[in-house]
């Protein structure tokens, strides 16, 4: 669980440019992680930009089985203030999907119980879902995955951990017409 938790770090760091570094004395003698991270700019109050107009998507279901992943999910979103549905396995997640009727839902393709694919097949199956955005969730993005993802019925695909410029166009930011429907 340490290897997947510093993996998830490490990757989540990159993603904001910048550097994690782990040193240790030798076995039984403990590590030490540094993250660096690069300082943004600051802005005076007089330059601050009029706030973004409200994103499109407003309630998103997160299916995903590692718990460091959901919860890192659920954190970025949450902090964009949209509301956020947990689920761990595929089967919770369709029933959750049918209970909340989310704008987009996030499915990690490997889960217990049922797979992303099959989850995908059961949404689209159901005519009163048909307008939630299913995005797929994968460590895999070769051209094969994608096009497997989207013959499930996934609208997207996204590798993990995503990239968060993507994720925003998908949850209707950075578009020329966000905000504008």
């Amino acid at each position: 669980m340490l290897f997947r938790g510093l993996t998830l770090l490490k990757s989540l760091v990159e993603l904001h440019m910048g550097q994690v570094e782990a040193h240790s004395d030798g076995p039984g003698r403990g590590s030490v992680f540094t993250v660096h991270l690069p300082i943004a700019p600051s802005t005076a109050v007089s330059e601050m930009t009029p706030p973004e107009p409200p994103i499109a998507v407003r309630r998103v279901v997160v299916v995903e089985d590692q718990a460091d992943a959901r919860r890192m999910l659920q954190l970025l979103l949450e902090a964009d203030g949209i509301e956020v549905h947990l689920a761990e396995n595929g089967l919770e997640g369709v029933r959750l999907i049918e209970e909340v009727r989310p704008d987009l839902a996030l499915v990690d393709l490997g889960l217990p119980v049922m797979s992303g694919f099959d989850l995908a097949r059961q949404v689209r199956e159901k005519p009163e879902l048909a307008g939630i955005r299913l995005v797929a969730l994968s460590g895999y993005g070769q051209d094969s995955d994608i096009q497997a993802s989207h013959a499930a019925g996934f609208d997207e695909h996204l590798t993990k951990p995503p990239d968060p410029d993507r994720l925003d166009e998908l949850l209707g930011r950075n578009r020329p017409d966000a905000g504008n429907s």
